[in-house]
């Protein structure tokens, strides 16, 4: 639940209200590596709160989870059309987690749901590149048009970062594709197939950074991620050990 800082600071027992305040005003707090304003609120269980530095709050143990998201399912922890999500997934880690980021309803594969607000916002955050890798099924394929999918291109106006295409296989008017981007605009690639002639009929999300979807794991099914492939995460986004 999310708090006044000043008020989270003074409970953990770091100083008093009007000292917290005054650390405030002196730019010497940060909440998820981002100076704070007086005023500003936090949620000492999702968030990073940190003083000259250094994390202010007893640290705790932090949950990340790989889930195989199906198809059919909607990357939110509560849906008001009543559809599946993948709060309804993780079972007993539910009320605990999040999604980072998301997967559209049509789409599947690797989603990653943590506690932790500070790894959530540096895999999200353009500025550390994390790149996601897809297999993308299509019709509409003809020789080439991979090479279309790779070239700079534009959504709702603004320009897109490249992407790594490459053809794994191909058939009839058919192809697989691995494609590799940065951003996460809403249904991108799909997007990105249609400018190119391409229609998706199957899309899988493989890999986030480093981590690649457990091949152990069934659609609908998750399990927590090891220290190390963790470390690895917090490594490639810059957050400190």
């Amino acid at each position: 639940m999310e708090d006044r800082l000043q008020k989270i600071l003074s409970a953990a027992g770091v100083c008093s209200r009007r000292q917290a305040e005054a650390y405030i005003q002196q730019g010497r707090v940060t909440v998820n590596g981002r100076p704070a304003a007086l005023g500003d609120k936090a949620d000492p269980q999702r968030d990073t709160i940190a003083l000259d530095g250094r994390p202010a709050l007893q640290p705790k143990a932090r949950t990340v989870l790989m889930l195989y998201k199906p198809r059919g399912v909607v990357t939110t922890l509560s849906d008001e059309k009543g559809r599946p999500t993948v709060a309804g997934l993780v079972g007993e880690a539910r009320g605990r987690v999040w999604p980072v980021g998301r997967l559209d309803m049509d789409s599947e594969g690797l989603l990653l749901l943590t506690d932790d607000g500070a790894l959530t916002n540096a895999l999200l955050h353009p500025r550390h590149e994390v790149e996601k890798e897809y297999l993308v099924w299509v019709t509409g394929f003809r020789p080439g048009a991979e090479g279309a999918l790779a070239r700079p291109m534009t959504l709702d106006g603004q320009p897109l970062r490249p992407a790594k295409v490459r053809l794994v296989r191909q058939g009839a008017g058919r192809a697989l594709l691995s494609v590799v981007i940065h951003e996460g605009k809403n249904r991108q690639i799909r997007r990105m197939c249609a400018q190119c002639g391409l229609a998706v009929t199957r899309l899988k999300r493989v890999r986030e950074g480093s981590l690649s979807l457990d091949r152990a794991l069934a659609p609908g099914q998750w399990r927590p991620l090891t220290e190390g492939e963790v470390s690895r995460l917090r490594r490639e986004t810059f957050l400190q050990e």
